[in-house]
């Protein structure tokens, strides 16, 4: 065994509080990583669940709910399907339409899909907060018309009501199904407004996304028929920039938690293994004495640190683990959804993401307790042997 090593063990640390403040340091940095992956996750899953994460619209749109329909089963879907990175491929109707509920009136966004299928009759399911702010219940019968050439008007009945996840778009989204906004629409059974990709969720980063839309695009162009109508993929961070803005000030004020947690954490170790230090000035004099180069003195003392943060680490990773367990199972954290999107504090534990996070902050620290170990350097042993 190193006699460094050896030695290390049989060093007493009384510095206490900076094992305290490591665990809460690394309890805090694990809280804030899981926070923003979990921000990410719910944020990037309802905007794929509301939209899909690309899509597939005709050329000459002026906006969705306007633009001329494109075929549900075009010549290039087979190799749209095929992309590695694409996981289910369906087609949207969309619909501007107004809700009339006794003198209430409120614009809003009709989608058609597959999935509500079991809207089928003049179905819609309602966001909470639109029944809330209009006044209706599920069974209600609701009229809605529809603004064009000339007005059309249908009853639809509110079938359920749904949490919305995202407030500022979703809150005027109506799920109805596929075949009722086709009718609406007046198209056949093969226009749709939109084919929507929807991503395996390791490629739904901000790259991944707009990679996907370029390839889609590119694909659907090249291989589209001279009859098949012109379009062009856009993806979700191209529909929803302010969302993705919003992420990346989230993961900034991440990085400034985790530098700032790991300064505290450093420093407070710096100061522990000063202490450390002063308190065994004679044995430092004893081991120089006996040959023991200052290199390997401070490697004494930093074995010893080292034991310390990796206790304090492993503590607090625990109960940051303990509080996503928790969190995740009860969402007893609430969040107001108009500003953070999401109605609880969501989490989501990244492993890789927080074993990196654990590594750096580990590394920074230890690279900090370097400099005390210099005072190492300037203990003479005549002096302090004979003192001791």
């Amino acid at each position: 065994m190193d006699v460094s090593f050896f030695i290390a063990k049989r060093i007493r640390f009384k510095g206490k509080m900076a094992m305290v403040s490591i665990s809460v340091s690394f309890l805090v940095m694990i809280i804030a990583v899981a926070v923003s992956s979990g921000f990410r996750h719910e944020i990037r899953d309802g905007i794929s669940s509301v939209s899909g994460d690309v899509q597939l619209v005709s050329a000459d749109m002026n906006w969705i709910g306007e633009s001329s329909p494109v075929s549900r089963t075009p010549s290039w879907l087979d190799r749209i399907r095929s992309m590695p990175e694409v996981g289910e491929v369906s087609p949207a109707v969309y619909r501007a339409g107004i809700l009339k509920s006794g003198d209430n009136i409120h614009g809003v966004i009709f989608r058609g899909t597959e999935q509500d299928s079991s809207l089928a009759g003049l179905g819609i399911s309602v966001p909470f907060s639109l029944a809330s702010m209009l006044g209706i219940s599920v069974g209600d019968e609701l009229p809605a018309y529809f603004v064009g050439e000339r007005v059309k008007v249908r009853k639809f009945t509110v079938k359920s009501l749904y949490d919305s996840m995202l407030p500022s778009d979703d809150e005027m989204l109506i799920r109805a199904s596929l075949e009722d906004m086709q009718r609406v629409n007046g198209w056949s059974e093969d226009e749709v407004s939109a084919i929507e990709l929807r991503l395996h969720p390791s490629s739904r980063s901000v790259a991944g996304m707009e990679e996907a839309a370029a390839e889609a695009g590119s694909i659907a162009m090249m291989y589209s028929s001279d009859d098949e109508p012109a379009v062009v993929a856009v993806s979700s961070v191209s529909r929803y920039p302010q969302l993705f803005d919003w992420l990346n000030l989230i993961d900034f004020n991440v990085l400034f938690i985790l530098v700032l947690m790991t300064a505290v954490a450093g420093f407070n170790m710096i100061s522990g293994l000063l202490i450390m230090l002063f308190e065994n000035i004679p044995t430092i004099g004893v081991l120089k004495s006996l040959g023991m180069t200052d290199r390997a003195i401070a490697k004494i003392f930093l074995s010893a640190s080292s034991s310390i943060v990796l206790k304090g680490m492993a503590a607090g990773n625990l109960l940051a683990l303990a509080f996503c367990l928790v969190q995740g199972m009860t969402r007893v954290l609430k969040l107001d959804p108009t500003n953070y999107f999401v109605s609880f504090v969501p989490v989501h534990v990244d492993l890789p993401l927080i074993l990196a996070a654990d590594l750096a902050a580990y590394v920074i620290i230890m690279i900090l307790l370097l400099i005390p170990s210099l005072f190492i350097s300037g203990i003479d042993p005549a002096k302090t042997v004979r003192v001791g």
